[in-house]
C-alpha cells in the first residue's frame, strides 16, 4: 500500500473510530399495553399484553427472554431451593415452630398448597402476528423468534397471561402480615434487559431486579370497593373516585357496577407495580416542583395517625434529595402500605405501615432515595447492588442527620462499624459478587448497603466533600435513564476532581483488600519530632493527620497518595495545614518531621474525620505521656 493510500486508510480508520465512539451508547426500548382483570376472591388474574420492542443494538436478535417472577413462589423453584442451603435464610421466608421442645425453621414456599402458590402462565404468544416458540424454565421464558429483529428495527409481541397471586412471603403477594390484600410487584410478563454485556435473564432467586425502560399503558379491572395505588398517572380519576378525582367533581361510574377499570400511564420507567385493598385511606400532598405525593394506608386509627404525621416530613425529604442529587423527574410518587419491609418500584414504594413512626419514616426515606438511584439512574442492581443500595443508604443517612435535632459530625459512623464487623468475621466477599451469590444474607446486606455507602463517604475523604457533592449531581445529570456502571461513577468523580481513582474502584469493589495504617513510632531528633507511619493493609490511602498541642492549638498535615495525582483541599481551613511529599504505594513506611519538641505535642491522630475505613483503629492515634 502506498504512503498516501496508507495515510488515507488511517484517516478513514480514525474517522470510523470516532463515529463508533460517538455512537457507542445505546439501550433497548419497550412499550407495554396491558389489560388485566383481577378476581379478588380467588386471587387470580388474567390479561393480555402487547409489547413493542425496539432493538437499538448492533445485534440481530434471534431470541428474547421474559421474566415470570411469580413462578418463584412454588415448591421446587430455585428460590425455594436456596432457602435450604443458605446459612441464614431470610426470616420472612421461613416460619419458626416448636417440635418436640425444639425450635425449627420451616421453609414457607415448600409448604404452599396449589391454591396458595404463585404462577404466571403464558399462551398465544405471537410476533407480528406469527406464532413464536416459547420455553419456560422456572422464572424465565425463552422465545425463539418467528423472525429475527434487525438492528434499529421494531417488532410487536402479543400474548395472553394467567396469574395467581401467592401468599405474601417476599415482596409480592396477598394478605400480608398487616392485612393488605394485594401487593402486585413483578406480576406481569417482563422483558429481560439486553445491553452491551448481553442478556440479563437472571432467574428470580432472592432479591434484585433489572429492566428495560419504556412506556406502560395499563388497565386494571378490579372489585369497585378496592383502592389502587402504584406506578404511573391515573387517566380516569373522575370515573374511579377513591380520592383521585378532582376537588368538587363527582364519580361517574354506574351505581350497580361491581368492578371498576383503572387506567394508568407510566412514561419512561422500567417497571410497573400496584397494590390494592378495600380498606385503604388515600391522601394526596403537594410536594416540591408540583409533584403529587400519594399516601395509601390501612384506614385504622393508629395507622392513620402515624401516616398523617409522615406526610409533611416526606415533602421535606424530597426537597432535600432534589437539592443533594437532582430533581425528581416525574410528577407523582406514592407511599403505599403493602409488601413486606420496604421495596422500591417505579414512581412508588411498598412499605410496612404499622409500628413506630420513626421506623416508618426511616423506611420511607430509604425507599424514596431509590427513586433516584434505582428508578432514574438504574444501575444493574443484580450485578452491582452496592451502587443502588449503598448510594441510597448514603443519602438516607445524610438526610436523617440533617433533619435530626442534634447533628453528628460523622453521620456514617455506624456504617463503618458494621463494615469492620464484616471484615473481622472473615465472611466478606467482593462487591463484584452477584447479589444472589453471597454465602450469607448478612454478608450481602453489609456489603451492599454499608460498604456501598462507604464508597461515597470515603470518596469524600479522598477528593473532598465539595467535590463529592458535585460528583453526585453530575453523575445524576449525565447518567439518568442510562443504566450507569461502576466505571461511570468513578469517571464522574475523576472529571469533577481531576484525581486518578481507578485504584480506588478496583481495591474497594473488586477485592477484599483492607485499609490499615498505624503510627509506628514518634521520637525527637535535632529539635524536631519525627513521626513514622506504616501501611499494614493492602489498600493505599492519602493521609490526613491532626496534631493537638499542649497549649490547645492544632495543626494538620496532609500526605497525598502518589497514584492519585491529586491534592485535596484543606477539609479544616480554620486549622493550618502543611502538605507533605506524596506517598508511593510501593513504600510501606513513611516519615515526616514536626518542627516542635515532642513535649509540646499532646496527641497525633490519623484521619480525625473517621471517614477512612481503617479496619484497626487502635494504632491510629498516639498520645504523648
Amino acid at each position: 500500500m502506498g504512503k498516501r493510500k496508507y495515510l488515507s486508510f488511517i484517516s478513514l480508520l480514525s474517522l470510523t473510530s470516532l463515529l463508533a465512539q460517538s455512537n457507542s451508547y445505546w439501550q433497548q426500548k419497550v412499550d407495554y399495553k396491558m389489560n388485566v382483570t383481577m378476581d379478588v376472591e380467588k386471587f387470580q388474574y388474567h390479561g393480555n399484553q402487547e409489547l413493542i420492542y425496539t432493538n437499538n443494538s448492533a445485534d440481530t436478535l434471534k431470541k428474547v427472554y421474559y421474566h415470570l417472577y411469580n413462578n418463584a413462589f412454588q415448591p421446587g423453584s430455585e428460590m425455594e431451593a436456596r432457602l435450604h442451603y443458605i446459612k441464614d435464610p431470610d426470616g420472612r421466608m421461613v416460619k419458626k415452630i416448636k417440635e418436640e421442645g425444639k425450635e425449627i425453621k420451616i421453609n414457607r414456599i415448600e409448604k404452599l398448597q396449589p391454591h396458595e402458590i404463585g404462577y404466571l402462565k403464558i399462551s398465544n404468544f405471537k410476533q407480528d402476528g406469527l406464532t413464536a416458540t416459547t420455553t419456560i424454565v422456572g422464572t424465565v421464558m425463552e422465545v425463539i423468534l418467528a423472525k429475527p429483529i434487525l438492528p434499529n428495527s421494531k417488532t410487536t409481541f402479543t400474548l395472553d397471561f394467567n396469574g395467581q397471586v401467592p401468599l405474601q412471603i417476599r415482596r409480592s403477594g396477598r394478605n400480608n402480615s398487616e392485612g393488605v390484600a394485594l401487593s402486585m410487584s413483578q406480576w406481569y410478563p417482563k422483558m429481560a434487559e439486553f445491553d452491551f454485556e448481553g442478556w440479563h435473564a437472571d432467574p428470580y432467586i432472592a432479591r434484585e431486579f433489572h429492566g428495560v425502560w419504556g412506556d406502560f399503558d395499563v388497565k386494571i379491572t378490579i372489585d369497585k370497593n378496592y383502592t389502587i395505588g402504584g406506578s404511573g398517572y391515573l387517566q380516569n380519576p373522575n370515573q374511579i373516585g377513591h380520592g383521585y378525582q378532582d376537588a368538587g367533581s363527582s364519580v361517574s361510574y354506574p351505581k350497580k357496577t361491581k368492578t371498576l377499570t383503572w387506567h394508568f400511564i407510566a412514561p419512561m420507567v422500567h417497571d410497573f407495580t400496584w397494590a390494592a385493598d378495600p380498606n385503604y385511606a388515600h391522601d394526596v400532598t403537594k410536594g416540591p416542583n408540583d409533584v403529587d405525593l400519594h399516601f395509601l394506608y390501612k384506614n385504622e386509627p393508629e395507622t392513620v395517625e402515624k401516616w398523617k404525621q409522615l406526610q409533611p416530613i416526606m415533602v421535606k425529604v424530597m426537597e432535600m434529595y432534589n437539592a443533594k442529587i437532582g430533581n425528581y423527574p416525574y410528577k407523582q410518587y406514592s407511599f403505599i402500605q403493602g409488601g413486606d419491609g420496604g421495596m422500591e418500584y417505579a414512581m412508588c414504594t411498598l412499605i410496612l405501615g404499622n409500628g413506630a413512626l420513626e421506623g416508618i419514616f426511616g423506611t420511607a426515606t430509604h425507599e424514596l432515595g431509590h427513586a433516584w438511584f434505582q428508578h432514574v439512574l438504574a444501575s444493574n442492581e443484580s450485578k452491582h447492588p452496592w451502587m443502588d443500595e449503598g448510594f441510597t443508604t448514603y443519602v438516607e443517612d445524610w438526610v436523617l442527620n440533617e433533619l435530626a435535632d442534634k447533628k453528628e459530625s460523622n453521620p456514617f459512623e455506624g456504617n463503618y462499624k458494621a463494615y469492620y464487623f464484616l471484615v473481622k468475621s472473615g465472611k466478606e466477599q467482593p462487591l463484584t459478587t452477584h447479589s444472589d451469590r453471597y454465602d450469607e444474607n448478612r454478608s450481602y446486606s453489609i456489603a451492599s448497603y454499608v460498604k456501598g455507602s462507604i464508597f461515597l463517604s470515603q470518596l469524600g475523604y479522598l477528593i473532598g466533600e465539595k467535590n463529592l457533592d458535585k460528583t453526585l449531581k453530575r453523575f445524576y445529570q449525565d447518567f439518568k435513564f442510562k443504566h450507569p456502571t461502576p466505571n461511570d461513577i468513578k469517571r464522574t468523580a475523576e472529571r469533577v476532581s481531576g484525581a486518578h481513582l481507578d485504584w480506588y474502584l478496583t481495591d474497594w469493589t473488586q477485592t477484599t483488600n483492607t485499609i490499615d495504617y498505624g503510627i509506628k513510632e514518634v521520637f525527637e531528633k535535632e529539635n524536631s519530632t519525627i513521626v513514622q507511619i506504616e501501611r499494614i493493609g493492602r489498600m493505599p490511602m492519602p493521609m490526613d493527620i491532626m496534631i493537638d498541642y499542649t497549649d490547645g492549638s492544632k495543626e494538620s498535615f496532609y500526605i497525598p497518595l502518589r497514584m492519585m495525582h491529586f491534592e485535596k483541599e484543606n477539609p479544616t481551613p480554620e486549622i493550618k495545614r502543611t502538605v507533605l511529599k506524596d506517598w508511593a504505594w510501593a513504600e510501606s513506611n513513611y516519615e515526616f518531621s514536626i518542627p516542635k519538641n515532642k513535649s509540646n505535642i499532646k496527641k497525633i491522630t490519623l484521619d480525625p474525620s473517621g471517614l477512612m475505613a481503617d479496619v484497626k483503629q487502635e494504632n491510629n492515634s498516639f498520645k504523648i505521656k
